[in-house]
């Protein structure tokens, strides 16, 4: 008699379950990748304690009217990029944050931040937007941004210029370019905006989708378009740096000058405008040529407004964000190495060693070790292919008859190290390994 189809014996096969997989511009950051993440941020924490900033960390999410009054209605981040919602439980409109100021500025103004003085304050964590993915352009992406508040004179716009030169000589990237301007204050922008209107109305045939969406509500946002066929009209366009008011004019003379007095190359390019609403006088961007279409990889300027359009009193400030994805790339194109390999890979064979390597692990971690203990068994030529593929500095061999004799076997695994291994106890061993 022929056994049932879907029998007990004969079990129907198991439907196979579908794999997640992550949204598209959002990924993740693996292992391999993240010893040179850590020196990218270790880096960066290092020039900017050398630089007085302190670290504040605001939430990921913030109102969405904060960012509609703080980078722009008319901008392409509130117009089209952000991530925001209506929360269902209480109804308040809340965006996942597509820049770090405007939440910065908000936690400055809600704590007082000011009160005894100017603050120099650094953050860095993920932005959120809804772009087009490319290499160096993903929908949530992290930055550090650097936020100076209370200092209304160009030496703090020089020093957060000179502190990304020190950034990149230490991470030891080269080839990026300074390029800086001054978009004025907001009567000369004004004056500007009218004079940009009247003459890209006279070449209206010449004008793009996105730069007629633009003209009149932010047409400074057109001097800066990527589409090649428009180059030539917006070099021609007139200069807003022409139009400088005598404050302005000095302000930007003074920063030309400290940078020229620090050393720091630059080119004056007078169609950077930033994308941001709250800019004035100072705008700069560190760009490369090497990361193709996404060429910018720190960008900021002075806000003199900001504060005060977000609820709080008048007062001065200048800031930066760097995009740390794409100085990642920049580092990987350079050849920058880094890795998080183990001092000591902790091989262990036999009943009493696999029970008194847990305790010597830990004897050498309270020594400031790094170690890796091999655990789940293994021959001993397993586990030293284990210890060869961990990179570790040494293999430090335990088995039951060094267990008995209170030592242990320590076998250099690197080019580098002394040749040779050595049986010792293990003080002596830790003693070696920190030489």
């Amino acid at each position: 008699m022929a056994e049932p189809i879907n029998s007990p014996s004969n079990p129907a096969p198991k439907a196979k379950i579908s794999k997640f997989q992550s949204i598209k511009g959002f990924y993740d950051i693996l292992p391999e990748a993240t010893p040179l993440w850590f020196k990218l941020e270790d880096t960066a924490r290092r020039v900017l304690s050398q630089y007085g900033y302190k670290n504040i960390r605001m939430p990921l999410v913030e109102s969405t009217e904060l960012f509609v009054r703080s980078v722009g209605e008319h901008t392409d981040i509130v117009e089209k990029e952000m991530y925001a919602w209506e929360d269902q439980l209480n109804g308040d409109k809340l965006t996942l944050r597509p820049e770090g100021t405007a939440g910065c500025v908000r936690a400055v103004v809600e704590h007082n931040l000011t009160y005894n003085g100017p603050q120099r304050l650094w953050y860095t964590g993920a932005m959120f937007r809804h772009e087009n993915v490319q290499k160096g352009r993903q929908r949530q992406f992290h930055q550090i941004g650097v936020e100076a508040f209370g200092f209304d004179t160009p030496e703090v716009d020089a020093e957060q210029i000179v502190l990304l030169a020190r950034l990149w000589r230490e991470l030891g990237i080269q080839d990026v370019a300074l390029q800086i301007n001054s978009i004025g204050d907001a009567q000369e922008r004004l004056a500007y905006r009218n004079t940009l209107i009247a003459y890209f109305e006279q070449h209206a045939e010449l004008l793009d989708e996105d730069a007629k969406r633009r003209l009149h509500t932010n047409p400074l946002r057109i001097l800066d378009t990527k589409n090649p066929r428009m180059q030539a009209i917006c070099e021609a366009a007139p200069k807003l740096l022409d139009s400088l008011g005598e404050v302005s004019r000095t302000h930007f003379d003074q920063l030309c000058a400290l940078l020229d007095t620090a050393g720091i190359q630059y080119e004056i390019n007078a169609r950077l405008v930033r994308g941001l609403d709250y800019y004035n006088r100072t705008v700069f961007e560190w760009v490369t040529t090497k990361l193709g279409a996404q060429g910018t990889v720190a960008g900021g300027g002075r806000y003199d407004t900001l504060v005060e359009r977000l609820g709080g009193e008048p007062t001065p400030a200048c800031g930066f964000g760097i995009g740390l994805e794409r100085v990642f790339l920049l580092m990987q194109e350079y050849g920058i190495t880094a890795n998080d390999a183990p001092d000591v890979y902790l091989v262990n064979v036999g009943e009493q060693a696999a029970r008194a390597a847990f305790g010597i692990a830990e004897q050498l971690r309270n020594a400031n070790v790094q170690v890796v203990l091999h655990a789940g068994g293994g021959s001993f030529k397993s586990q030293m292919k284990k210890a060869d593929r961990s990179q570790a500095r040494f293999a430090l061999i335990l088995g039951d008859d060094e267990v008995a004799n209170g030592q242990v076997t320590l076998k250099p695994m690197q080019a580098g190290e002394n040749n040779g291994q050595l049986q010792c106890s293990i003080a002596e061993a830790i003693s070696h390994i920190k030489q």
